[in-house]
């Protein structure tokens, strides 16, 4: 298990039986209820619901060196899956669920893909963080457990990702390896003494992935199809769907094949300046691009809007959304 402890990889600690059972019922031809989807102002991705559900009291304390969470947590967490996935069972179709001992209010879910010689995980983690202006109290939390709460909103991470390997333990999936592109999103730091703040080039590899797939000159901020995370390059899923996934998929692993060798030229290029689509590196590469690509997310739009606090959100919409 030594590969399953290094730090790019997601390791699978424990899945509950129960939990899965209820995804693996959910029907292949289930439809989604009412949703939408949307972005806060600080881009955090969930999805509007068309109605309720309520998140409940959840242990608060986890040693993270434990691996099996403990049953009252199970308990809680059960009747929550089974409600969302009655709402949104696209969402969750395929999936198996683990736990995180790192963080218990992210449920998280996981499904494996392989194209040509190529693996890759679809991700999927509820975040479950008690949001009191965009929620209705149910029951106070205490210094032992959360609040719980009735809500519409629903946020998640929802992404692909490329994997060096899996590794196996006992005939079941143990840790996914990441497959590493990018050898350090690291540019500086700036200011001084507390002040100091870090730079980093995630954002400006993200747009650079995101916009040389959708053409210079798009709009669809703050939702990136393409973006940096655990040093690779990842697909964002916003819709909640196996379908999209399988929609998505192909492209990734086009994409991965085409900038993958180029990469250490495009870390250069945003070390010295941020990223612009008139940056020659990026012209180039955009040129190259299909046409077939570009017509994946085409009509694909966010608009911006005041919430009912005048915050500034975001709303995404597609014409073939795959729902």
């Amino acid at each position: 298990m030594e590969k399953a402890l290094i730090s790019n990889s997601i390791r699978i600690a424990y899945i509950d039986a129960a939990v899965n059972r209820q995804l693996a019922a959910i029907p292949a031809a289930a439809r989604n209820g009412a949703f939408s989807i949307h972005f806060n102002q600080d881009e955090d991705l969930f999805l509007e619901l068309g109605s309720d559900f309520v998140s409940p009291s959840f242990p608060i304390h986890h040693d993270v060196r434990i691996d099996t969470p403990e049953e009252i947590y199970m308990e809680a967490l059960r009747p929550l899956i089974a409600s969302l996935s009655s709402q949104l069972p696209g969402l969750f179709q395929g999936l198996t669920y683990f736990f995180d001992p790192s963080d218990n209010l992210k449920p998280s879910f996981f499904r494996l893909y392989k194209v040509e010689d190529s693996i890759y995980a679809y991700l999927l983690r509820l975040d479950l963080s008690y949001r009191p202006f965009e929620s209705e109290l149910a029951a106070a939390g205490t210094n032992d457990i959360t609040a719980s709460y009735r809500t519409r909103r629903l946020y998640i991470e929802s992404e692909i990702v490329p994997l060096e390997e899996v590794v196996w333990q006992d005939g079941r999936a143990a840790a996914l390896v990441v497959r590493q592109l990018i050898s350090n999103t690291w540019i500086g730091e700036t200011g001084r003494g507390y002040l100091i703040h870090g730079i980093w080039m995630d954002a400006g590899l993200s747009k650079f992935f995101s916009k040389v797939v959708l053409g210079a000159g798009s709009h669809t901020y703050p939702f990136y199809p393409f973006f940096c995370k655990y040093k690779t390059i990842c697909a964002s899923i916003p819709f909640p769907s196996a379908e999209y996934r399988r929609m998505v998929l192909p492209l990734l692993h086009r994409l991965v094949g085409f900038l993958g060798p180029q990469m250490g030229q495009i870390q250069n290029s945003l070390k010295q300046s941020d990223f612009s689509e008139t940056m020659p590196l990026f012209v180039e590469l955009a040129r190259r691009v299909p046409e077939s690509w570009r017509r994946v997310f085409a009509g694909y739009r966010s608009e911006a809007y005041l919430n009912s606090r005048d915050i500034k959100e975001f709303t995404l919409a597609a014409p073939d959304s795959r729902q």
